[in-house]
């Protein structure tokens, strides 16, 4: 068997001892590889779990998590096995320049993604902190891993026709429409998440409405190409990111970091019930807690008006008189004023609108204490309905279009005579 080796090499020229030399060479590289392999991954890489695992701190969970380390360890090996190649085989040597290649191509890969880990371990430890709530980080980091993978494909292809990068580099810009035109969604977003980012505009918690788009709810992931909003009836919206910044959208931050949420809701008032009050309902408004300092104060300013300009009381419409719409409003600002979930120190105010074929229209505009948005329908429907229970007091009736009983009501009055 020896012999028949030695013959064949000595056909093919090769030197036995050149070719004992090489597979000695081999032989090692491979033993030297198999050894560092079982060293750090039956070794380093179990011992470090193992601490990782025992101390229970969040960050450390997430570096392991992500294989950076996993990839590391690949990466040094592949280094490991072309410093050995450099040293035991020869520059003339053919399988010198294969192993080269490869081990080339391999910690290019490697190198690539252990980059790629690192930056996922960025991005989750980023997004526990405000800093990175408030930043689109994750596009950030895409944009980062783009330009990664374009770097690592040129070094690859370096390698593997064995250029130099600057070779390639100088046909790259023969290729750039072609860039443009394949990646214009995340250049596009990329430069959407720089002034989002730089303008504050948006940050995943915040509530986004688009109407254009049929986002209403809270931000939940900002990426390089597409924000997503998971709207309050639990549906996901999709909206591309630079949409965000050709398109208008309304962002409800500024509302919660407030502390208040508005209430601007209006009440129609049936004009036909409308009318001075007399001395009787004057009477009894004045026992009334919200009104009893207003109606005295209000009835002495009229009165003192009334006769300094000598003016007839005996009609009703010379001089002036308090009437019950307008008390009704001096009733809801005063009740407004003591209610314990209203803003104090935001507007508030009860006004009259213009009226319409509808009625007039008495609107409610303030502030609760909470942004909560169970708690704030809560307060708002407790304030309207005392609103509509108190109505009666001021002889006001609500404003509304005819239902059917009382069109059975107008009916039987007609057969009835």
């Amino acid at each position: 068997m020896l012999t028949f080796f030695k013959d064949l090499l000595t056909h093919y020229d090769i030197e036995v001892s050149r070719f004992i030399n090489v597979v000695e060479a081999l032989g090692l590289i491979v033993l030297i590889s198999i050894v560092i392999h079982i060293v750090l991954h039956r070794g380093v890489l179990v011992w470090i779990k193992y601490r990782i695992d025992k101390s229970k701190i969040t960050w450390r969970y997430v570096l392991f998590r992500g294989k950076l380390f996993n990839h590391i360890a690949l990466l040094i090996q592949g280094i490991v096995i072309a410093i050995q190649t450099n040293l035991w085989l020869s520059a003339d040597s053919a399988f010198r320049d294969v192993i080269l290649t490869v081990v080339g191509l391999w910690i290019i890969w490697f190198a690539m993604l252990s980059l790629f880990s690192l930056l996922n371990v960025v991005d989750t430890a980023l997004n526990r902190t405000q800093i990175g709530r408030d930043m689109p980080v994750r596009g950030i980091i895409q944009s980062i891993k783009i330009i990664v993978f374009i770097v690592a494909s040129f070094l690859f292809a370096s390698v593997l026709f064995g250029k130099s990068p600057l070779i390639l580099l100088s046909g790259f810009g023969a290729m750039t429409a072609v860039f443009m035109l394949v990646f214009k969604d995340p250049i596009l977003g990329f430069v959407a998440g720089v002034q989002l980012s730089a303008n504050k505009m948006l940050s995943v918690g915040d509530w986004l409405e688009m109407p254009k788009y049929g986002a209403d709810g809270a931000v939940i992931d900002i990426s390089l190409t597409t924000v997503k909003v998971q709207n309050w009836d639990k549906t996901i919206t999709t909206i591309p990111a630079y949409a965000l910044i050709s398109d208008s959208f309304k962002n409800w931050k500024g509302m919660t970091e407030s502390g208040g949420r508005r209430i601007k809701r209006s009440v129609l008032i049936d004009a036909t019930s409308v009318h001075f009050i007399n001395k009787e309902e004057t009477l009894s408004l004045s026992k009334t807690h919200f009104l009893e300092t207003y109606i005295k104060t209000k009835v002495e300013e009229v009165s003192v008006y009334n006769q300094q300009n000598n003016i007839d009381d005996t009609n009703l419409i010379n001089g002036r008189r308090l009437t019950n719409i307008g008390s009704f409003r001096a009733y809801l600002e005063h009740y407004l004023l003591a209610h314990q979930n209203i803003r104090k120190d935001m507007t508030l105010m009860v006004r009259q609108l213009p009226p319409t074929h509808e009625g007039i229209s008495i609107e409610l505009y303030c502030f609760t204490d909470t942004t909560a948005w169970v708690e704030y329908e809560g307060i708002q429907s407790d304030i309207f309905d005392h609103l509509y229970a108190v109505l009666p007091e001021f002889n006001l009736k609500i404003a509304q279009a005819p239902t059917g009983s009382d069109f059975r009501s107008w009916n039987e009055s007609k057969h009835s005579k």
